[in-house]
């Protein structure tokens, strides 16, 4: 089962994707609550290279909502990651896919919120 939802940009700066893609995902009612830039990180705290790679926590805050309603330790698996990440030849987004992720949680109800998450945050990538 696949784990993301994905698409390539070819020849695209991360710079450009990142504001397309904060963009998109606010229209889609989604915030931007944390930000890690992994290649920076690995720079500073291991002094390794690696190309461009963020990492964007994306909340929708009525959705957030609904599941820890339903399951209160879900916000262990919270918020949706989006990845930002250069590849050869452009740049890959990939954000979390709620229904794979949520699979473990044995509740039909928080199943039907990941669907409509996962249904944002596909359109979200869409939009991009």
């Amino acid at each position: 089962m696949p784990y993301t939802i994905d698409r390539l940009f070819p020849g695209a700066a991360i710079s450009d994707i990142d504001a397309r893609t904060r963009s998109a995902l606010q229209t889609k009612g989604f915030g931007v609550l944390t930000e890690i830039d992994v290649k920076q990180t690995m720079k500073t705290k291991m002094d390794k290279d690696m190309s461009g790679y963020r990492i964007l926590g994306a909340c929708s805050p009525g959705m957030a909502w609904a599941a820890i309603g339903l399951e209160p330790k879900v916000g262990a698996m919270l918020p949706c990651n989006v990845i930002l990440r250069e590849v050869e030849g452009g740049v890959e987004v990939s954000a979390i896919d709620p229904v794979a992720s949520m699979s473990a949680i044995e509740n039909p109800e928080l199943h039907a919120v990941a669907g409509k998450v996962r249904d944002m945050l596909a359109e979200a990538i869409a939009a991009i």
